[in-house]
């Protein structure tokens, strides 16, 4: 798994020719989707060329940290189980688990991997706002101890509550749909960190967007450099760059640089 998972893009199972310039590409993570962007009849299909490309490490090893994702289709469908199965020992780095209602569907994934000899370093990243169930859970479905990464939708929602759209006419969210955004922002440890792209002309963009700043690393390493000092002094608060500083300081700069690592 890459710990900057900036751009996460997704890829639909089966078109070699989205697959080949999404190596060639610069998203952090590459999602082979199985789900919303194959129809019922390809989902087979689609399986086994997903197979096919994780056998093949080499491209996704040509950008150091590229994670493997695969996003299986729900737990409640017909393909779910099979999708789960099949990918589990095929060298995924994680499983995007679409349409989560709770904690208790993780746990369903977590067992089929188990049970078809997965590993148990295989994370699993839900999307936690696709059910009214699921946006309302998502404080635990974020604690379930496989996930390492939230993400969000409002389509699937808007479409379950009976919405004609998840935005005004001007593009903002509607009140809604910015809830259960910022349930999800406060369910994830770190924030929002990155974001989905569908098209390969946005992946630039997003990589630059959620990149810190030299400035910002350089200060974040200075900071926990000077708390190392300052606590073995006895201080853990202290004048910084001008700045009373304090635990969560620390935090954030910790966490700014384990973001940011190779």
């Amino acid at each position: 798994m890459t710990a900057r998972r900036r751009s996460v893009h997704f890829v639909p199972g089966g078109n070699e020719r989205f697959w080949a310039k999404a190596l060639a590409g610069a998203a952090d993570t590459l999602i082979i989707d199985l789900e919303d962007s194959v129809p019922a009849e390809r989902k087979p299909a689609a399986r086994a060329a997903a197979l096919e490309w994780l056998a093949d490490r080499g491209p996704l090893a040509t950008t150091p940290g590229r994670e493997a994702m695969v996003r299986v289709n729900a737990v409640a469908t017909p393909w779910g189980r099979d999708d789960v199965e099949a990918i589990a020992t095929a060298g995924t780095d994680s499983l995007m688990v679409p349409k989560v209602d709770g904690p208790a569907d993780l746990d369903t994934v977590a067992g089929w991997l188990a049970g078809a000899g997965g590993a148990d370093t295989v994370a699993l990243f839900p999307v936690a706002t696709e059910t009214a169930l699921g946006a309302l859970n998502v404080h635990a479905v974020a604690a379930h101890p496989r996930v390492d990464g939230l993400c969000w939708g409002a389509e699937d929602l808007s479409a379950e509550v009976g919405a004609t759209s998840s935005r005004r006419p001007d593009g903002s969210l509607r009140p809604l749909f910015e809830t259960v955004r910022h349930l999800c922002l406060l369910g994830a440890a770190m924030g929002f960190t990155g974001k989905i792209t569908v098209h390969p002309d946005q992946i630039e963009v997003v990589n630059e967007v959620f990149t810190p700043s030299a400035g910002a690393l350089e200060r974040a390493q200075a900071l926990v450099e000077a708390f190392a000092v300052n606590e073995t002094a006895g201080r853990s608060a202290f004048l910084f760059d001008g700045q009373m500083v304090d635990a969560p300081h620390l935090a954030r700069a910790r966490r700014l640089l384990a973001r940011m690592a190779p």
